[in-house]
């Protein structure tokens, strides 16, 4: 892997990726705002608009092997599921297809576990579609990550999520992680664990296609 693109650099799934990326190559991250913790060999590349992304990933001196995205947002964030849709879906999309176009052979999808395009619930269905989209792109290697509940420390969490979060920690204390991990990972292993994925198929170690790796795939790709 000589070079990599992110997105969603203030997320703390890309953050913990940006750190656990060797330092060889060039990391350039594309985000809205200043990011607050980057390796040496990062190049933040900040655009306020961030549908001028898509064209900024193109442009790339460099074309990147493998692009990141853990690109997403809340429905409150947002102001309504449209908006939400609008970031989540269509513009994860429209970077999805600048990176294929840019020749990107790579493409790694933050997503979620047991989304369906036949979900009652929006937030699910949207995930799915999104999902599908990618993998008619046709990238050489497609991977989507699905984690369950993100356990870590956001300053956007929700209340259901504050909650949930603080079972799972109190879970993983008592009982050394057995009794949260098949429900909530840490962000840090959901970190290391797309990179991982990536190095794996820009090393020739996966063969070409999708691959969807599940909790239990994070777990063991995120400890190594």
């Amino acid at each position: 892997m000589n070079s990599t693109a992110l997105v969603g650099c203030t997320g703390l799934v890309i953050l913990s990726a940006l750190q656990a990326i060797p330092q060889k190559p060039t990391i350039n991250a594309i985000a809205r705002r200043d990011i607050p913790s980057v390796t040496s060999n990062t190049k933040p590349i900040i655009e306020p608009s961030s549908t001028h992304w898509p064209d900024k990933l193109r442009t790339l001196a460099t074309t990147p092997d493998v692009f990141i995205s853990a690109l997403g947002t809340t429905r409150a964030q947002a102001g309504s599921f449209e908006a939400q849709r609008a970031i989540d879906y269509h513009l994860n999309l429209a970077l999805a297809k600048a990176a294929k176009d840019s020749g990107v052979r790579t493409y790694v999808l933050i997503s979620s576990a047991a989304v369906s395009v036949n979900s009652r619930f929006p937030y699910s269905k949207m995930k799915a579609e999104l999902e599908d989209a990618v993998k008619e792109l046709g990238f050489p290697h497609t991977v989507i990550i699905k984690p369950g509940l993100l356990v870590g420390s956001r300053q956007d969490l929700r209340l259901a999520e504050a909650v949930l979060q603080t079972v799972a920690k109190g879970l993983a204390a008592i009982s050394k992680s057995w009794l949260t991990e098949w429900w909530a990972q840490d962000t840090g292993v959901i970190g290391r664990a797309a990179v991982a994925a990536a190095l794996q198929c820009s090393e020739g170690k996966r063969e070409k296609g999708v691959w969807s790796v599940g909790q239990a795939d994070i777990i063991q790709l995120g400890r190594q």
